[in-house]
């Protein structure tokens, strides 16, 4: 079984084609179901985030495997293959896992270093694991790759470039309004999940000292906002999805960080907080969702400036300093070494049992025969005998089997192939390849 990686990301597809390929929370589990349809996928698990969506899969034929994904993709987005593939990259086994580790690392990230994404690969298996489209292969990735995040952010500085794409897009916007202006100090963010809590954290962080939370769900607003007065001391207030434009009247910054496949902050909202708006001072809009959260048709009003995914890409405040990057690109490459060795191991294992269970049961058979021609032996010179002949067979056989695991660890698995073929070995089927061969009793 070999992993395949078919995705898309802030790196190979423009705004518009992320858009169509955004797959919501609600959706997730559906794709999946539809991708293990194919007889060649054994397991699968998608992570979506703001500017990424990644399907993994557990394969054992990769052209299948691959056809099955993009025709699930295509159906989802109305795309034909050939569009995606302009924009997709496919990664296949070693290649697949290097890939999940250094986005876990936040070194594929639009904002190298930003944390969140770990919470996204957990919340990826999690679901994986709930609707049962996870195995203990990636089970065992996913760990792994949650494990090689957290080393990173651990033993390097690779977060201090920025802790988020929310932090780089409110300094775009500080810089677009310009210098002589006074400081950003009333927000609106728009979203009561787990993005729009980052915003909140990261907006407190940057200075901001007034706060309206707003949601689809006044509850979930208040409860949100209620978090950020008590974690920060600053006053924050929720408010439903239909007070959005009263809230940004008064507002130096809006955030929009929600899931949702369609736009929650329309063209209307926008004109009637303009309207009602005293200051001169332009209204600064950080759309950070995918699909976008803000009507396109909002950017072109007079006195708004919009910030989204798109003019993000390239900001030097998303790059961490180079020997912070140096050190996490190491971990990684220390992390998939060992991950690898230890799989190719694992894949050399059921030889290695198979050949020592032809032994084992070749000594009994040998011990039996000599039992019906020396039928005087006592019980004591028969267990004598037997410990000595197994003595001998592993003996024999340690050297080999240790020496087939260390090729493996280093990526020679022929040498397990010539065991199999040498000793006639069908791993897996133990019953069958340590039967004595008939002949020789």
């Amino acid at each position: 079984m070999s992993l395949l990686l078919f995705g898309v990301s802030h790196r190979s597809a423009p705004v518009p084609v992320l858009e169509r390929l955004a797959v919501s929370e609600h959706d997730r589990p559906k794709l999946v179901s539809s991708v293990l349809q194919s007889h060649a996928v054994s397991e699968a698990m998608l992570v979506s985030t703001c500017n990424r969506i990644e399907l993994y899969a557990v394969v054992d034929a990769f052209h299948p495997a691959l056809e099955t994904v993009g025709q699930v993709f295509g159906e989802h987005s109305g795309m034909s293959y050939a569009d995606m593939t302009d924009h997709a990259y496919v990664r296949y086994s070693e290649a697949a896992v290097e890939h999940l580790f250094t986005v876990a690392a936040g070194l594929d990230s639009m904002v190298v270093g930003e944390q969140q994404i770990l919470g996204q690969i957990r919340t990826a298996y999690s679901v994986a694991d709930e609707h049962k489209t996870a195995g203990s292969t990636l089970h065992e990735l996913a760990q792994q790759a949650l494990r090689v995040g957290k080393r990173v952010h651990s033993e390097t500085g690779i977060d201090r470039a920025g802790a988020s794409v929310v932090s780089v897009a409110v300094a775009r916007a500080d810089a677009v309004r310009g210098t002589g202006q006074p400081p950003m100090r009333r927000a609106v963010v728009i979203g009561a999940g787990a993005m729009g809590s980052l915003a909140t954290s990261e907006l407190a962080r940057l200075g901001i000292t007034e706060m309206f939370v707003v949601n689809r769900t006044t509850e979930r607003a208040n409860e949100l906002a209620a978090r950020v007065t008590e974690r920060y001391g600053i006053p924050t207030r929720g408010a439903g999805i239909d007070d959005v434009a009263e809230v940004m009247a008064d507002a130096d910054i809006v955030v929009t960080a929600t899931g949702s496949v369609t736009p929650v902050l329309q063209v209307g909202d926008v004109h009637q907080a303009l309207l009602r708006r005293a200051s001169m001072i332009p209204l600064m809009i950080c759309d950070l969702g995918l699909p976008r959260n803000v009507d396109p048709a909002a950017a072109r009003l007079p006195g708004v400036h919009v910030i989204d995914i798109e003019s993000l890409r390239g900001d030097s405040g998303a790059r961490a300093a180079a020997d912070d990057t140096a050190a996490a690109t190491a971990i990684v490459a220390g992390e998939l070494a060992g991950y690898l060795s230890a799989q190719r191991q694992a894949e050399v294992t059921p030889t290695v049992a198979a050949l020592r269970q032809r032994a084992a049961d070749l000594v009994d058979a040998e011990i039996l025969r000599l039992e019906s021609r020396l039928p005087d032996l006592d019980a004591a010179q028969r267990d004598e005998v037997a410990k000595t002949v197994r003595r001998v067979a592993d003996k024999l056989l340690h050297a080999p089997t240790v020496r087939v695991k260390q090729l493996a660890s280093s990526g020679s698995t022929h040498y397990a192939e010539a065991l199999r073929e040498l000793f006639e070995l069908k791993p897996g089927t133990a019953e069958q390849v340590a039967a004595p061969d008939p002949g020789s009793r």
